[in-house]
């Protein structure tokens, strides 16, 4: 009987070893066979899809085998950072206070470091794409990201509070375009061009919190630090703005390096229609800034409650790369008491334009360019605007890089005597109460009325000469701004001496 039952029990024991084997081996074939379907689909997907899918920390090399994975250069910046860290941190912070300072948003009165420290945390570089555009040069694009641990506290005053704000959570996620420029004599490169593309958008996340105190103490100070970092990164460092950095021993010319000014453009602001009201009695008091950078910024005149103004003005802003910049028009309702409220964004790029070829575009506002993050997407209404494309020559590009220098020249001493905030500022309008600049369009550019700066300005006579220009802008390049002043250049080393060089 024993023997019996162990045979019978020796039997079910395995027909249900060989079922169990069986319906494993089932499964798992399903599973290939639905792994494999996967496979063929996200292998069917172009770039947007898979961004679309994976958001924007996927890194390159994934998708586009172009980007080569570098381990070895990984570990050996991990073993580098200490070095690069602590040497990086002083050239960051005295590079970066000016510019904190420059495009200070309205409000406050000073954004400074009150400590810097880079942290032991190295970014990851997960590819490298190596490219061969132009002779005499080496181009890389690196997919760099970075979630360090930097120790980062900014101290920020404003008229109703001062407080010190830390940045924690920082994460970078961008591609750097790093441009080597050969010659032939030690080190075999004469240069170092560094700059952040704008596609995709560099990425730089971070969380603000407040030591002793909270962040409502200044209204608004979130945001206006946001806008600050994306307004510092998309005017210095985003293509085509770009540092530049002379190496070696040896005199080099690096103006072909440098930003230069490729056209002109006339630009129109003709009207807007259907504006959304932001006032409780009465309607908003729209007006328009438009920019290409940031720092060279113009605006409208002011149409008081109406939310169909026409405005009919014209100014003109200089273009470094038709290819990737646009230009940007924000509409505001103005305010007396409190920061004037955004209406409406809309972005034109500049490739959608004909040299020599004037046309008219009716733009659809929106809340914000980047609508992800934006909950009321209701109707902002339109802008009308007419634009007109001009290719510089050799010697217009001269006349525009002089033409830069003066703007700059004047606005900084606008802000030195305090009727401006920062050199980001637009002119045109009202200027709170110190003076009135009042934007006229390309006839006459800006003029400064009244003499509300009193002699104490010390701006009276010629210092105001360059404001009759005010509505021709160029951009700048930033490589006087990082590099080394004791670095030796033949080409353009400030602003006085770039219409000067070979290649300006």
């Amino acid at each position: 009987m024993g023997f019996i039952s162990g045979l019978v029990m020796g039997a079910l024991v395995g027909i249900g070893l060989v079922a169990g084997w069986s319906r494993m081996m089932v499964h798992r074939s399903t599973k290939r066979i639905s792994k494999a379907v996967d496979i063929k689909i996200l292998g069917s997907l172009n770039r947007d899809d898979l961004r679309k899918l994976c958001g924007d920390r996927f890194p390159e090399w994934i998708s586009f085998p172009a980007f080569e994975q570098v381990k070895w250069l990984n570990k050996q910046l991990s073993k580098l950072w200490p070095f690069i860290a602590e040497a990086a941190t002083a050239i960051v912070k005295d590079s970066v206070e000016p510019l904190l300072d420059d495009y200070r948003p309205p409000g406050i009165t000073s954004l400074r470091f009150s400590k810097f420290s880079l942290g032991s945390v190295p970014p990851k570089i997960e590819g490298i794409k190596v490219q061969s555009l132009n002779k005499g040069q080496i181009i890389m694009d690196i997919d760099l990201r970075w979630g360090g641990d930097p120790s980062i506290i900014l101290a920020v005053e404003a008229l109703v509070a001062s407080l010190p704000i830390q940045l924690k959570d920082l994460q970078v996620f961008t591609i750097v375009r790093v441009i080597f420029q050969l010659s032939e004599e030690i080190p075999c490169i004469s240069a170092v061009v560094v700059a952040l593309l704008s596609e995709p958008k560099p990425r730089i996340d971070y969380v603000l919190k407040a030591v002793g105190g909270s962040l409502t103490a200044i209204p608004g100070l979130s945001d206006m630090i946001d806008d600050t970092v994306q307004t510092i990164v998309s005017d210095q460092l985003e293509w085509p703005h770009r540092i530049v950095v002379p190496l070696g021993g040896v005199d080099v010319d690096i103006s072909e390096l440098e930003l230069k000014p490729q056209g002109r453009i006339s630009i129109t602001v003709v009207k807007a229609t259907s504006l959304k009201n932001m006032e409780v009695i009465g309607k908003s008091d729209p007006y328009v800034t438009l920019h290409i950078r940031p720092v060279f910024k113009v605006k409208t005149k002011v149409i008081n409650n109406n939310l169909n103004p026409v405005w009919n003005e014209t100014f003109e802003l200089i273009a470094e790369d038709k290819e990737t910049q646009s230009i940007v028009f924000e509409v505001f309702d103005e305010d007396d008491i409190s920061q004037d409220k955004k209406l409406g964004i809309v972005k034109l790029p500049l490739v959608d334009l004909e040299a020599e070829t004037s046309k008219e575009f009716e733009l659809r506002l929106l809340p914000s360019l980047d609508m992800m993050k934006i909950k009321d997407k209701k109707d902002r209404g339109t802008i009308t605007v007419k634009v007109l494309y001009h290719a510089l020559s050799k010697e217009e590009q001269l006349a525009a890089l002089e033409e830069e220098k003066n703007i700059l020249e004047t606005r900084q001493k606008l802000k030195a005597a305090g009727v401006i905030g920062s050199t980001v500022d637009a002119l045109g309008g009202a200027v709170g109460g110190a003076a009135s600049l009042v934007g006229t369009g390309v006839s006459a550019g800006a003029v400064i009325v009244g003499s509300g700066l009193g002699a104490g300005a010390g701006l009276v006579g010629s210092g105001f000469h360059a404001l009759s220009k005010a509505g021709k802008y160029m951009g700048k390049t930033v490589s006087q701004q990082f590099s080394s002043s004791n670095s030796k250049r033949s080409g353009n080393v400030s602003p006085s001496a770039q219409s000067d060089g070979p290649g300006s």
